[in-house]
């Protein structure tokens, strides 16, 4: 039933007509903003990280440069001082002075091979040089002893592969090129590697290797460089977090807050302006969540005004009923009783006529949930319902005649559904049918208007008063012509006709045809369809 009594909401209706958010996220405000500050501290955490690998990787070029520097300095000396002989070879304690007389930071560590890579000189045995590290504490007399890690024999050392690395690093450098490389020493450290080879003209008679044990401190200092750049990203989550947080969860709380107040019947509608206000994807939720708490509010109005219109308008037939048949016992002749036997038929049929049409009311949001609009030919549609006049009309009704749109081939289509879109033109047609003089005519002719299809109905009637123009749409309104029985018509028909047209997003009005001389000549009414 509350479908029949719906009042329209211009507000809500404008909104709603208008696109709400496109594809997600372009579309969406909170879309965007949620990638962005997601997107915001995974960066920092990236470009940090980049930006220190590109640190650690100029630091290993830079200390490679250096190394491959120094080398070539050391080379030289030692092919000037230790070469001796022809065939030339090197000198091996000569090879050892001078890297004993050279300075070697404590960091570095020198080796030289010959040129079949067996080891003739080491900068630390040279100078006398021991790898240490820093005791543990003192343990107390009740603990368990702690085992030293000595450089070389820990979990870490690899002493093999180290021994292959290097190996492998001279035999590269025993052909003539230099070779550099990062690999882990002896003792288990991470080292940079220079392998030189010392030539005389262009022999090679043995490869110089310089290592920087520094490494793992540029590795270190990296990892505490990374440490701001980590927390700059747990910032910017959390931070993002508390964000969301504030501008998604807390009003959708606050909206299920007011919707559980409107469902307790605490209140008619969600009011909460400063939601509405937000121009994106909570904004709009809640602006559709008022407009359609109120459209229910205003339906629920509507019930009830419509509830008491209808118990008014069954009252009139059933207290005439009552008032026949509490007389009829008391007439005793024929032509009185018939007389009120008459009276109660005319007041069922009118009942009857009531009940239904309120029945189909009722049921008419369903009917249009049921079915989606399709594009319809308008033209076709009216063809056949005027046919359908013509072949039913009995002696003396008046005709109902379809005129077709001269000059055209193209269908008149418009996006609506033919089972409501048919009960429109047959109430107007009725409408129009029940004011027309006895063998009169119904002309029914359809047009294009700008972006949409507009369906006339005119009649030869008496036309209606201009200030009844838009009463005649209002619930149970009836204005009976002259001549016609009390009671023929509901007063539902054209209620429903506009209730029809407006969910199809089209206009219908009531409008009096005149002639030259601006005497009313009949009624006419008017449909406007958006085209499709």
């Amino acid at each position: 039933m509350a479908s029949a009594t719906a009042i329209a909401n211009p507000d809500a209706e404008a909104r709603g007509a208008e696109p709400r958010r496109r594809v997600w996220p372009v579309g969406s405000r909170l879309g965007r903003l949620i990638i962005a500050l997601q997107l915001v501290g995974l960066a920092v955490l990236v470009g940090g990280a980049l930006v220190l690998n590109e640190l650690r990787r100029g630091l290993v070029d830079a200390r490679i440069e250096s190394l491959t520097l120094e080398g070539q300095v050391v080379a030289n000396v030692i092919d000037q001082t230790a070469t001796l002989g022809d065939p030339p070879g090197l000198q091996a304690d000569v090879a050892a002075n001078v890297l004993q007389n050279l300075y070697i930071p404590r960091s570095q560590r020198v080796r030289l091979f010959d040129a079949e890579g067996h080891l003739l000189a080491d900068s630390m045995v040279v100078a006398d040089r021991v790898e240490s590290a820093p005791l543990p504490p003192a343990r107390k007399p009740d603990e368990k002893p702690v085992r030293l890690a000595i450089p070389g024999f820990g979990p870490k050392a690899k002493p093999d592969d180290a021994a292959r690395a290097l190996a492998a690093e001279v035999s590269r450098a025993l052909s003539g090129r230099p070779a550099s490389d990062t690999r882990l020493s002896e003792g288990g450290r991470r080292v940079v590697s220079v392998s030189l080879p010392i030539q005389h003209v262009r022999e090679v008679l043995g490869v110089l290797t310089l290592e920087a044990g520094d490494v793992d401190q540029i590795i270190a200092a990296e990892r505490t460089a990374l440490i701001p750049f980590a927390l700059v990203a747990v910032g910017v989550t959390l931070l993002s977090s508390l964000l969301l947080t504030q501008l998604v969860a807390r009003p959708i709380l606050r909206l299920a807050s007011a919707a559980d107040r409107v469902r307790l019947s605490r209140a008619r509608a969600i009011d909460l302006p400063d939601l509405a206000e937000r121009n994106d994807e909570i904004g709009d939720l809640t602006r559709s969540l008022t407009d359609m708490t109120k459209a229910l509010s205003d339906r629920i109005d509507a019930i009830e005004s419509f509830a008491a219109d209808v118990a008014h308008e069954i009252r009139n037939p059933l207290t005439s009923i009552r008032s026949a048949t509490e007389t009829l016992s008391l007439v005793k002749d024929d032509a009185p009783r018939e007389k009120l036997m008459g009276i109660l038929k005319q007041d069922v049929g009118r009942l009857d006529r009531l009940i239904t049409d309120i029945s189909n009311a009722s049921r008419l949001d369903a009917e249009l949930a049921r079915e989606a609009p399709r594009p319809l030919d308008l033209e076709r549609l009216l063809q056949e319902i005027a046919g359908f006049y013509e072949a039913t009309a009995k002696e003396g009704d008046p005709h109902v005649r379809f005129s077709p749109v001269a000059g055209r081939h193209d269908p008149m289509l418009v996006a609506a559904r033919e089972g409501p879109l048919g009960q429109v033109f047959r109430n107007l047609i009725d409408n129009a049918r029940s004011f027309s003089p006895e063998g009169g005519e119904v002309r029914v002719a359809l047009a294009r208007g700008r972006g949409e299809v507009v369906a006339t109905i005119d009649d030869d009637g008496p036309g209606m008063p201009p200030e009844n123009l838009e009463t005649v749409f209002e619930r149970f309104y009836t204005s009976r012509p002259k001549g016609k029985a009390f009671g023929g018509n509901s007063g539902l028909g054209l209620s429903i006709a506009r209730q029809i047209v407006e969910a199809h997003k089209g206009r219908v009005w009531a409008e009096n045809r005149q002639d030259a001389e601006g005497r009313v000549t009949g009624a006419r009414f008017c449909v406007a369809l958006p085209a499709a």
